[in-house]
């Protein structure tokens, strides 16, 4: 074996490895249209006026369409389905606008997104019909500062997703043209997939410190001389992390990995209602979690600082 493979296989044994050889990078963008409008110099101006101040000290803008409307809003809930989708089967990089997805999920992550995509299309279908209503609306909201060259003809293809899948190794042209350069450029690359272990490793802990501790307090928590509501979510919320870790986890913390399944264990098979309906259960399980809830707040404090990592010149 050569020396490369040698350093490749030692490589995929490390956390950062692992990540490395099973991800490939995302990114997802968004066209949208904007719904805010500077006011322009003399409208300014004019606004100043009225607080007796001078326009060139004042910054005001004015809202285009109402964004409170029931057809708008399902196309802002339509993207936020899709930024919701790609976060819950990707682990953060750090790198902006990027995120890891294993890599023999691609074709899952296409199939979802090409969904997705058509429901945001038909979202904003619906809200073009809506559209003159909204521009009459603003016409009489705006007064003398509505001006229709604000407003596209149409609202299609003003809303939409792409998606892509960025390389984030080192391009490899630079091998033969500057092999110092191309060293420095495999150097950069490393420390980016080992800083990315670090912020999976506290994606994972912040999510569930905050779903143990929100379920810790339910159970505990007294109001009114009665336990305190909770909804079925706090435990199905625990359960959808566990699928999303077993999926993501690249074994680089076993003390997290030991937290998971100590956490796993302890509302296994536990329903909601029971909680609700045996106290002595509900008493155990809010024991137990609260020991989780400990270990996990020493591992918040541990945390090392995200490094800012910077090209060299």
């Amino acid at each position: 074996m050569s020396a490369t493979t040698l350093d490749q296989a030692s490589d995929r044994s490390s956390p950062s490895g692992r990540l490395r050889s099973t991800m490939c990078a995302t990114r997802v963008s968004f066209t949208w249209l904007g719904t805010q409008k500077t006011l322009t110099r003399e409208q300014r101006a004019q606004a100043a006026e009225s607080f007796d101040a001078q326009g060139e000290f004042l910054s005001a803008g004015k809202k285009l369409l109402d964004t409170k409307n029931a057809r708008f809003k399902a196309v802002t809930s339509a993207r936020n389905r899709i930024r919701g989708f790609w976060t819950s089967m990707s682990l953060p990089f750090p790198e902006p606008g990027i995120r890891l997805i294993r890599q023999d999920r691609v074709d899952t992550f296409q199939d979802w997104m090409n969904q997705l995509r058509v429901e945001l299309t038909e979202a904003v279908e619906a809200l073009d019909e809506d559209y003159l209503s909204l521009k009459s609306a603003a016409r009489q909201r705006l007064g003398r500062l509505y001006n229709e060259a604000d407003y596209p003809v149409s609202l299609s293809g003003l809303f939409d997703v792409t998606w892509d899948f960025p390389n984030i190794e080192a391009p490899s042209y630079l091998r033969q043209l500057d092999p110092q350069l191309y060293q420095a450029e495999c150097e950069r690359v490393q420390a980016r997939f080992d800083e990315a272990v670090q912020m999976a490793e506290s994606a994972f802990i912040e999510e569930l410190s905050g779903l143990v501790s929100h379920l810790t307090e339910r159970l505990a928590g007294q109001q009114d001389g009665r336990a305190k509501v909770f909804r079925d979510s706090a435990v199905g919320n625990l359960n959808e992390f566990f699928e999303r870790f077993r999926s993501l986890n690249i074994r680089s913390n076993e003390q997290l990995d030991s937290l998971v399944s100590q956490c796993q264990q302890v509302v296994q098979g536990v329903q909601p209602q029971s909680l609700r309906d045996d106290a002595q259960l509900r008493q155990t399980v809010s024991r137990e979690l609260s020991s989780v809830q400990s270990t996990l707040d020493e591992l918040l404090v541990d945390r090392p600082r995200r490094r800012i990592i910077r090209t060299p010149k």
